[in-house]
């Protein structure tokens, strides 16, 4: 049996490196022990301990608690906001992520950076923003006050600021998997004659809807969970301005420990449904993503992602159509 030949970047006759795999082992069950400990006393402990003490009262007492008029208009209000700030940080998401990734212009760096921006800012500078333009104080609080039209300590400021600092999700999640797709099927589309609207829905959506659904996933469990600029525009009345996180604030602020952890169950069983359908869409997202990469030059034709053999099948009906020039950021 012929021994394996030395390669070509070691010196012969220098000492051989052990194996990392073997050489690692102690290694790798050190760091899977810390971050399994970890996990299990920072994450799966307190989450154990939020149904325990929401049960402590009995199962009766719970759902009492969730049955209070006072929590239900905090479930109501939360579901509220997340039905309206989801569906507009979904479009600006599309327009932005699209634009960004199939287009130039003056002013992409910029617009790019502004979508970071609620990365960068605190909560409660984001809600002490909307008092200052729509407070009683504020820039246009006279204007709202005399048309008798109230943002701040009610509804549409909540969820402003809600739609603050949950609109780069979606953006976030789309433009690198845009840009790694890349534009030959929408040129291929253009060629064949297809419209702006044709190439978005049957070209570009499909590609994306895993990272799409992705970044809603993660949209929704923030805005259900968002507390700090929302406690700043709510001025936390109750019954009418309070969130599911406000109310469980409320509750424990109250002493009425079993009825705030009850709340606070809720937003818990939420987490983890979002936390489950993000372990599914992550998992079609990443078989995208694979798809996207770029071909290497000795890959045959069975090899090429699925956009390449798209925009290739494409090509091959040309004969019947004239071709038309195609610019970049034309369609």
């Amino acid at each position: 049996m012929s021994r394996a030949s030395t390669p070509s970047n070691v010196r012969p006759g220098a000492p051989r490196r052990p194996d990392p795999v073997t050489e690692s082992r102690v290694v790798r069950w050190l760091l899977t022990g810390i971050a399994l400990l970890f996990l299990v006393l920072f994450l799966v402990v307190p989450l154990a301990a939020v149904f325990v003490q929401a049960l402590s009262k009995g199962i009766g007492f719970y759902f009492e608690s969730l049955a209070d008029p006072d929590a239900i208009s905090a479930i109501k209000l939360t579901l509220l906001t997340a039905v309206i700030a989801v569906p507009l940080n979904l479009v600006f998401g599309l327009a932005a992520s699209w634009a960004i990734a199939k287009f130039e212009f003056r002013g992409k760096a910029l617009l790019t950076t502004l979508i970071d921006l609620p990365f960068s800012v605190s909560p409660v500078i984001s809600g002490l923003v909307y008092v200052l333009l729509f407070g009683a104080q504020g820039w246009f609080g006279p204007w709202l006050q005399a048309h008798d039209v109230q943002i701040i300590f009610a509804v549409p400021g909540i969820v402003l600021a809600t739609v603050f600092v949950t609109f780069p999700f979606v953006a976030r999640e789309l433009i690198p998997l845009m840009q790694a797709q890349g534009n030959d099927e929408e040129e291929a589309a253009h060629v064949l004659g297809a419209s702006g609207w044709q190439m978005f829905r049957r070209v570009t959506l499909p590609n994306v809807k895993w990272g799409l659904l992705y970044g809603v996933i993660l949209c929704n469990a923030r805005a259900m969970g968002e507390f700090g600029a929302v406690s700043v525009v709510s001025g936390h009345i109750r019954g009418q301005t309070d969130t599911m996180p406000l109310h469980v604030e409320i509750l424990y602020n109250e002493y009425n420990f079993a009825a705030a952890f009850a709340v606070a169950s809720v937003l818990a069983l939420l987490a983890l449904v979002t936390l489950g359908l993000k372990l599914l869409a992550e998992r079609h997202l990443s078989a995208e993503r694979d798809d996207a990469q770029v071909v290497p030059a000795h890959a045959g034709p069975a090899s090429q992602p699925v956009s390449a053999r798209a925009a290739a099948s494409s090509a091959t009906s040309l004969n019947k159509v004239t071709p038309q020039p195609v610019q970049q950021g034309e369609w």
